[in-house]
C-alpha cells in the first residue's frame, strides 16, 4: 500500500533562489499548487486539479513576484472551495474571461468609437475633431472601460460637474450632447433601453448663451468703418486690414472669412462660393463692387498662395479670428462695443429695420436654414438675383455711413 507523498510547503528563500535550468521545472507547494520555472528565468504560479470528468485540469494564476506566495495560496484555496461545491474552476475562469471580453466589446470606449466613426460622415471635419477631443480628454478617462449597460445617470453627472467646476458650462453642455448621441446609438444596438442624459438635466448648471457685442447704431457704425479704413496707415498688415474692411460687407462667420481661398472667388461672376463650416452646406456670397476692389488689391499681394488672408508667419495657414479681434482692440474698440462675429448681428438688424429687406433674404445670406412652405430647405441658389441686389444695396449703404462719418469728423472751415 502506497502512502500519499507529503509535500513540504515552499519558502520565500526557495522561490527567490530558484535559478533557470536547461529545461522547465516545477517547485511544488502542496494541494496541486506549484511554481513553474522556465529556462528564460520566468516564474509562474499554476494549479493542477481534478475536473468533474476525472481528467486533470490546469489553471494559471500569474507570475511571481507580481503574484506573491500568499496570494497564490489564496487562489488555490478558492479553487478547491469551488470544487467542493461541484463547480469547475477552469470553466468558471473561462466564463469570467468571456464576460470580460464581452464587456470590453460593449464598453463605453468601444461603443463611443463606433458612434464617432458614424458621425465622421455626417459632420464637418472640425466638428468631428471636436467630438474626438471631448471623448479623449473628458469622457474616456472616466467612463471608457465601463460597460454601457452599467452606466447610470450619476456616472455622467459626475463628469459634467467636473467640467462645470472649471466654468466651462458650454463645454459641459456639448459633452452631454455627445454622450446622449452615444447612448442613443447603444439603444439602436440593443445594448441599453434608455438614454440617461435627459433625466439629469435639472441637476446641471444652466447655460446662458453669450451674445456677441455688435454696433447697431448707424452713426456709430459709420465711425467704426472710418476707423477700419485708417487701420495700419503707418504700419500694419494689408491682409488684416482688408479682412476687417471686407467683413462688414459680407457678414459671414469669422472662420469662413479667414479661411477663404482664392479658388473659391469668381471675379467674373462676382461670387464667393464655399461650404458653410457650421452646417457643411454649400453657400454663395454675392460680391459687391466694393468687395471686388478690396479683393483685387489683395490679389496682387497674396494671390500666389492658397488663402486670401494668409498668415504673416506661414503663408500655408490663414490668419485667425484672434488676429482680427486683436486689431479691433488696438484701434480702441472695446469688447463690449463690437466683436468680429458682431458684424452678422449688425447686418441682420440694419438690413431689416433700416433698409427693410425681406427676412428670408437676410436669413439666406446669413447661411441660416431657411425652408419653403413644404418644409424643404432652399438650395444655395435660391433668390440669388435678389440677394445680389440686396448685397449691393447694403454695400452702398455702408459707404454712405462711412462718408457721413468722414464729413462729420472733418475740421470746420
Amino acid at each position: 500500500m502506497h502512502m500519499a507523498r507529503l509535500i513540504k510547503p515552499l519558502t520565500l528563500a526557495q522561490i527567490n533562489n530558484a535559478r533557470p535550468r536547461e529545461k522547465t521545472y516545477k517547485l511544488f507547494d502542496g494541494g496541486g499548487l506549484f511554481l513553474q520555472v522556465t529556462p528564460a528565468g520566468g516564474k509562474h504560479w499554476k494549479l493542477k486539479y481534478r475536473q468533474a470528468n476525472g481528467k486533470e485540469g490546469l489553471l494559471s494564476f500569474g507570475p511571481y513576484p507580481a503574484l506573491s506566495l500568499e496570494h497564490a495560496r489564496l487562489k488555490r484555496d478558492e479553487a478547491k472551495a469551488q470544487r467542493v461545491f461541484g463547480r469547475d474552476p477552469g470553466e468558471l475562469r473561462r466564463q469570467e474571461k468571456a464576460k470580460t471580453q464581452l464587456q470590453a466589446l460593449h464598453s463605453f470606449r468601444a461603443v463611443s468609437g463606433a458612434w464617432l466613426e458614424l458621425a465622421r460622415a455626417k459632420v464637418t471635419p472640425r466638428s468631428f475633431a471636436y467630438y474626438k477631443q471631448l471623448l479623449d480628454s473628458r469622457l474616456l478617462p472616466a467612463l471608457g472601460d465601463l460597460p454601457v449597460q452599467s452606466l447610470r445617470p450619476g456616472d455622467f453627472l459626475e463628469v459634467f460637474r467636473s467640467i462645470e467646476a472649471t466654468g466651462a458650462i458650454a463645454t459641459s453642455r456639448k459633452t452631454g450632447q455627445v454622450c446622449s448621441g452615444i447612448m442613443r446609438y447603444a439603444i439602436a444596438l440593443g445594448l441599453v433601453q434608455i438614454d440617461p442624459i435627459p433625466s439629469i438635466g435639472i441637476l446641471r448648471q444652466p447655460y446662458r448663451a453669450r451674445h456677441f457685442s455688435a454696433i447697431i447704431d448707424p452713426v456709430e457704425l459709420g465711425r467704426l468703418l472710418l476707423r477700419l479704413d485708417a487701420y495700419g496707415a503707418e504700419k500694419g498688415s494689408l491682409t488684416v486690414k482688408n479682412a476687417l474692411r471686407i467683413m462688414p460687407y459680407v457678414f459671414v462667420r469669422t472662420t469662413e472669412l479667414t479661411h477663404a481661398k482664392w479658388a473659391e472667388i469668381n471675379f467674373a461672376a462676382r461670387e464667393w462660393r464655399y461650404t458653410v463650416s457650421k452646417t457643411n452646406t454649400p453657400h454663395i456670397v454675392p460680391l459687391a463692387p466694393q468687395v471686388i476692389a478690396l479683393l483685387q488689391e489683395l490679389k496682387a499681394a497674396t494671390g500666389h498662395g492658397e488663402f486670401v488672408f494668409p498668415n504673416a508667419r506661414d503663408a500655408r495657414r490663414p490668419i485667425s479670428g484672434v488676429t482680427m479681434i486683436g486689431a479691433l482692440r488696438r484701434m480702441g474698440v472695446r469688447r463690449n462695443e463690437m466683436t468680429i462675429h458682431g458684424f452678422r448681428a449688425t447686418a441682420r438688424t440694419l438690413l431689416d429695420e433700416v433698409l427693410g429687406e425681406r427676412y428670408d433674404l437676410i436669413e439666406h445670406q446669413l447661411a441660416h436654414a431657411v425652408r419653403d412652405p413644404n418644409g424643404r430647405a432652399y438650395n444655395r441658389t435660391a433668390h440669388l438675383a435678389e440677394r445680389t441686389r440686396m448685397m449691393i444695396t447694403w454695400a452702398d449703404y455702408l459707404d454712405g455711413l462711412r462718408e457721413t462719418a468722414r464729413r462729420d469728423s472733418a475740421p470746420a472751415a
